[in-house]
């Protein structure tokens, strides 16, 4: 009976207690009376007697009343407690160890649209709640969620059973270690949607180009050029205008605009359109004009956003123009840039580059001269025009070079025991490492990509970089060169340098090495004078005819050899027709020296097929994937190619993959053919 008692305890046990505590107090009082005064002790104890049996009384006829009274309390306080946590507006779910739902309030229910009882796992209502999220320890977890058209900020917190547990008669709980988590929706919709709506009329800043403003005014009478220039001013401000935007014309071919940040994002949609309508302004102009277009987003200010817009637009301008280009602090985004950059007639740029770099070249003791990685004639033929200005400057000059490939080894062995050049005129990458230094300027030719040069940790040792490229840039450039010299509309890097070599001293004198050299790296881009030539073109091979360059030599120089031409008729014949417009092959590298360069070579046989608009090619080599991409004029196969990783230019260009085989490369290829022609980037 003892035990069934319920006991006290606490400031309830002092409270109900404390009538005998002074009934103690009354008894001594009492008894000290009884000392002083007999009458009066008795008086006192007369009333100490009374006092105690109405204690005693109350202590055996209400205490068991007070303690139904406080068990009825609990319990309806506990009922109340727990309707008061099942109607909380919040929403409101336990979870077990596994993430099984074990309790949910009713917001938690409207708010899932699942009637009580739901016992399913978390991760089949929000997908990214997987284990590997819930909460360690103490630490609460915040995760954003969305379910259906509300976005929600999901807080997780654990609640450990052991003390429950320690304290349960039912099960043995040594080395139990439960324990519940507990989930609250705080929903943040109408924040969300109020953020979005002032960010995306934050504004974004862009400039516009007109690439071919002088030529295309050039190509019509001289009394309609106003109109033309009114026709293109007019195009462009309604453009922006549609779209809530102001442009603003700051030079007679600039424009400077600012719109909302989601008319922005519309003109991605739409891939900027207003590239090919301009091209529509004709008035008896025989050019059609090309715009190249800058956009800064989501920058910190609308300054950075100008800065942002500056460097997309030279971005722009050194990818041949006639394309669009946005970017943002993550990444930079390409549009357009299908049409061929149209050459320039004047050689003004080429001039003024020229003296610039005697200038730098006279400033130093020593020039050390690079191309790209596994380089190739073009590469090597403007090293040595390079070689050939220095020592026209009386300048120490080195070309570093590390594998020489079969394709290359005919042009380097007229370099390599001749007596006209130093031992050291070719060294590897170590060698240039040790002499690069404060007095040493690097020329960078036939690549403007820092992680394919020939030795990038050699951008790290040179201050001073010039660099000389006719490929179109990427995201990936070499920074702080001093000199940067990219001309898309360039055939090839060595007919930049035969240009800038006429400028760089009237009495130069290129020996007939040189000028072959230089020939075949004209001849081999140009795919024999066929692919982007143009009269510039012909110019720089003309300068090198008069100085040497012979034919018929060159030609011997390039002869290939059974195997090498085997392998490339076999790449043609055993190409596929892929969605009817591409032509996808692979050549056999087994036995092959260069193989890169017979795949490329194969690419182009590809193209003198019906109907081909691009061709595919991918061989292995020293344990990686090279896919050389060629195209004539419809399909800009640098984009694609960017896609995949590489780059190069509208109508040639490679990417490089590792750790796959030919088989996985190809599919790549198509799937990024197929990607690409649903969202309306080829056809």
């Amino acid at each position: 009976m003892q035990k069934n008692r319920i006991r006290l305890k606490g400031k309830l046990k002092t409270f109900l207690y404390i009538f005998i505590y002074l009934g103690i107090l009354l008894a001594l009082v009492t008894i000290a009376v009884l000392t002083v005064d007999f009458t009066a002790g008795l008086i006192v104890a007369a009333f100490a007697l009374l006092y105690f049996m109405a204690v005693i009384y109350l202590d055996f006829y209400n205490k068991p009343i007070i303690m139904n009274e406080l068990i009825s309390f609990a319990t309806e306080y506990g009922q109340i407690q727990k309707r008061l946590l099942r109607d909380l507006d919040l929403p409101h779910a336990l979870l077990d160890d596994s993430g099984r739902v074990v309790w949910t309030n009713t917001a938690f229910e409207k708010a899932i649209h699942q009637e009580k009882g739901f016992h399913k796992s978390i991760t089949a209502l929000f997908p990214n709640i997987t284990t590997d999220k819930f909460p360690e320890g103490e630490e609460e977890v915040h995760q954003d969620v969305t379910f259906e058209d509300n976005s929600y900020v999901l807080k997780m917190k654990k609640i450990s059973l052991d003390e429950m547990a320690a304290n349960s008669d039912i099960i043995d709980a040594s080395g139990y270690e439960g324990f519940l988590i507990a989930v609250y929706l705080f929903d943040e919709t109408a924040l969300r949607l109020a953020i979005n709506e002032v960010d995306s009329q934050s504004l974004a800043a862009g400039l516009i180009y007109i690439d071919n403003y002088d030529e295309a005014l050039e190509s019509v009478e001289e009394v309609r050029r106003s109109l033309l220039t009114a026709l293109i001013d007019r195009k462009i401000n309604k453009y922006i205008a549609t779209c809530d935007g102001i442009a603003k014309k700051i030079e007679k071919d600039k424009y400077f605009i600012v719109m909302p940040k989601k008319s922005a994002q519309y003109l991605k949609e739409v891939r900027f359109d207003i590239l090919e309508d301009v091209k529509t302004v004709n008035i008896g102009n025989e050019m059609a004009v090309t715009l190249s277009i800058g956009m800064g987003l989501d920058g910190l200010s609308y300054s950075q956003n100008y800065e942002f817009a500056r460097n997309a637009i030279d971005l722009a301008l050194g990818r041949g123009g006639d394309q669009a280009v946005v970017k943002t602090p993550d990444e930079i985004m390409y549009f357009g840039g299908k049409s061929q950059k149209v050459e320039k007639s004047t050689r003004v740029k080429a001039r003024v580059k020229a003296h610039a770099l005697k200038e730098i070249i006279n400033s130093k003791d020593t020039v050390i001269v690079m191309g790209h990685r596994i380089g190739d004639v073009d590469s090597f033929g403007s090293s040595v025009g390079i070689y050939r200005i220095a020592k026209t400057l009386d300048r120490k000059c080195h070309i570093v070079l590390n594998d020489v490939t079969n394709s290359m080894k005919p042009l380097v062995d007229l370099f390599k025991g001749n007596p006209e050049y130093e031992q050291d005129m070719i060294i590897n990458n170590q060698q240039a490492i040790d002499i690069a230094g404060n007095n040493a300027v690097l020329v960078v030719v036939d690549v403007n990509k820092p992680s394919i040069t020939e030795c990038p940790e050699l951008l790290k040792f040179c201050k001073t970089i010039v660099v000389l490229d006719h490929h179109r840039q990427s995201t990936e450039v070499i920074e702080n060169a001093t000199l940067s010299y990219v001309e898309p509309y360039a055939s090839s890097a060595c007919e930049m340098v035969s240009e800038v070599l006429q400028y760089i001293d009237e009495a130069v004198k290129i020996r007939p090495e040189e000028a072959d050299s230089m020939y075949s790296g004209i001849m081999v881009d140009t795919n024999n004078f066929m692919n982007k030539t143009g009269v510039r073109t012909f110019e720089a091979a003309a300068f090198l005819r008069r100085n040497g360059a012979d034919v018929t030599r060159v030609r011997k120089l390039f002869r290939e050899d059974a195997t090498e031409y085997k392998a490339k008729a076999d790449a043609v014949s055993q190409a596929e027709i892929y969605r009817g417009a591409y032509a996808i092959s692979v050549c056999d590298s087994n036995d092959l020296q260069s193989p890169t360069i017979i795949a490329a070579q194969a690419a182009n046989e590809l193209l003198n097929i019906k109907g081909v608009r691009a061709s595919f090619t991918c061989t292995q080599y020293q344990n990686q994937i090279y896919v050389s991409a060629r195209s004539i004029d419809e399909v800009n196969v640098q984009i694609i190619m960017e896609k995949l990783g590489g780059g190069g230019h509208i109508s040639s260009a490679g990417c490089q993959f590792e750790g796959i085989s030919v088989d996985e490369a190809i599919t790549m290829v198509k799937n990024q053919l197929d990607t690409m022609i649903e969202a309306g980037e080829l056809i």
